[in-house]
């Protein structure tokens, strides 16, 4: 029998980085993972909201969590920010009874829907270690990625919780994926750092930097390639590594591409984006 989980594809996903909505379903059905679509959930705030109005960002995504508890599923998405969002909100609204019913108030005043509780939150990269197992994910593979690879998982999930049964401090659950993957993990020192989302918009310079040390990194391990449990940082990473290169003056030049890519090519699914994809790697080089 599948797996039945609440999706929540995150704050990027299912507008400009539709690679992640091509690839996540055809990697989870050949796990043996459903996920049910949560039709009409918000952004969880990409840590954006909160900083204008913490309150509306928490029934919205209690707003999210009430869709979840009806279906009687756990929610999961493919997004680091958003799993750490989301569960810091679900956190903050299990240990405030007085917080939970004002927003379940105001969610019965513009829904009819009222939160308990009942829901959690993951990451389909924990899912993948706890529940499906490292040696099934090794056995579905059909076409062994080969390549030295460089794992990201960005802060916003590394806490007490949000990262499930890996170390907050020195992950390895996304190494020990790559390399059941047929992949070489390379574990860089700022796998777990920011690369400036959602700071962009207001110091990018800084943010700039903060990816470059990221990238360059990555290229100076003898990484062939960044895989990023993150679809907000993901983009960062790949579409502004070019001028993150030129704050720097650091070597950013090196393939970026999302966690569900990973697990589809291996899979045997897009080999035709495969393809693309080494001859970029060839290309590119280190």
């Amino acid at each position: 029998m599948p797996m039945n989980y609440a999706y929540h594809p995150g704050n990027v996903a299912h507008s400009s980085a539709q690679e992640v909505a091509d690839t996540v379903l055809p990697a989870v059905k050949t796990l043996g993972i459903n996920l049910i679509p949560l039709d009409g959930a918000t952004s969880c705030g990409g840590g954006i909201i909160r900083q204008a109005n913490r309150r509306l960002q928490l029934t919205l995504n209690a707003r999210t969590f009430e869709m979840a508890e009806e279906l009687g599923l756990e929610i999961v998405t493919p997004c680091a920010t958003t799993a750490g969002i989301l569960f810091e909100d679900l956190s903050t609204l299990r240990s405030n009874s007085n917080l939970l019913r004002e927003i379940n108030n105001v969610l019965m005043e513009t829904c009819g829907k009222s939160f308990s509780g009942e829901t959690e939150v993951r990451h389909l990269l924990h899912v993948i270690v706890e529940e499906i197992g490292l040696e099934k994910l090794s056995e579905s593979v059909k076409n062994p990625i080969g390549l030295s690879i460089a794992g990201y998982y960005g802060p916003n999930i590394q806490r007490e919780g949000a990262c499930g049964k890996d170390d907050v401090f020195q992950p390895n659950y996304l190494e020990n994926v790559i390399e059941a993957l047929g992949g070489n993990p390379v574990s860089l020192t700022y796998r777990t750092q920011s690369v400036g989302v959602p700071s962009l918009l207001s110091e990018e310079s800084t943010a700039l930097k903060q990816t470059a040390a990221v990238l360059s990194e990555a290229k100076n391990e003898g990484a062939n390639l960044v895989v990023s449990i993150c679809t907000l940082s993901h983009s960062v990473l790949d579409v502004y590594q070019v001028k993150a290169g030129k704050v720097s003056g650091e070597d950013t030049s090196i393939p970026v591409i999302h966690f569900t890519e990973l697990l589809a090519f291996s899979m045997g699914h897009f080999n035709t984006r495969l393809a693309q994809l080494k001859t970029r790697i060839s290309v590119i080089g280190n």
